[in-house]
């Protein structure tokens, strides 16, 4: 049978779906739809609280699929939106649909995956941009 998708968009799907089953792993669990919107999430709150040159930068480590996804909704006549760690676990909570008491253990582990799927260093100066509470809570130690 032949393929039905381009190659390209083959490869995108593949891409894409490494990334969801790192955050599913780091996250114990099976939810393909809760690890994209974790991801996700995670995404959009970085991108809208970075300039946009940075957030331009850092989408371009992003697979295309997840590059899609990053974008969509950004308004970058409005970044970078100044929020303290308050105003990011809401945002967060709100977008993500968790509660608020998980967004210390998810945000680390998705954090980490993202680590480990950019290119060296890229991950640090995106987060050099944000104030020192929020980058603690995205950096915080993982179980």
């Amino acid at each position: 049978m032949p393929p039905t998708h381009p190659p390209d968009f083959e490869h995108a799907i593949h891409t894409a779906n490494i990334w969801l089953k790192a955050v599913s792993e780091a996250l114990e669990t099976e939810d393909r739809h809760l690890a994209h919107r974790l991801l996700r999430t995670w995404l959009h709150t970085l991108r809208d609280r970075v300039t946009i040159d940075v957030a331009a930068h850092f989408a371009a480590q992003l697979p295309e699929l997840l590059r899609g996804a990053y974008y969509d909704g950004w308004d970058p006549s409005t970044v970078p939106i100044k929020y303290d760690r308050e105003g990011y676990v809401n945002r967060f909570v709100q977008e993500a649909r968790v509660t608020a008491e998980e967004v210390p253990r998810i945000v680390p582990a998705v954090t980490a995956v993202v680590r480990e799927h950019v290119s060296p260093g890229q991950l640090e100066a995106a987060l050099e941009q944000l104030p020192h509470d929020i980058r603690a809570l995205l950096l915080q130690p993982t179980a």
